[in-house]
């Protein structure tokens, strides 16, 4: 059953990342990976908000498969992530590929800690 769960959320998790491509992506001007950046910066936040729920009781344990694991994982994407920045590099948008690679993992770190700390 767990498998399942982890199965139907990363499904849902998926379409929740292309959703939101198809929203940021026609509004953009710029090379940046806005939607990525969104995605995974979102992400860790919600997981961080998550640990915080089922480590302090208020959520059953197996939400960490369902939603941790499947949704989450399904929605955040460090390979679109990684390939975006060597993409911005062979473009020669260094200022935009340094601002991902600056950006993107403290932020998602931070959004993460913040939320597990306030509602743990």
């Amino acid at each position: 059953m767990t498998a399942l769960a982890v199965a139907i959320g990363g499904g849902v998790g998926a379409l929740a990342r292309y959703g939101l491509e198809g929203i940021v992506a026609p509004r953009q001007t710029s090379p940046f990976p806005l939607s990525t950046f969104l995605v995974n910066v979102m992400g860790s936040t919600a997981l961080g908000a998550l640990m915080a729920l089922v480590l302090g009781g208020h959520l059953p344990g197996q939400w960490l498969a369902w939603g941790g694991t499947g949704f989450l994982g399904g929605f955040t994407t460090f390979s679109t992530f990684t390939y975006e920045t060597v993409r911005l590099i062979e473009d020669g948008a260094w200022g935009y590929a340094t601002l991902n690679l600056l950006l993107s993992g403290p932020l998602s770190f931070v959004g993460a800690g913040v939320t597990y700390l306030l509602l743990r």
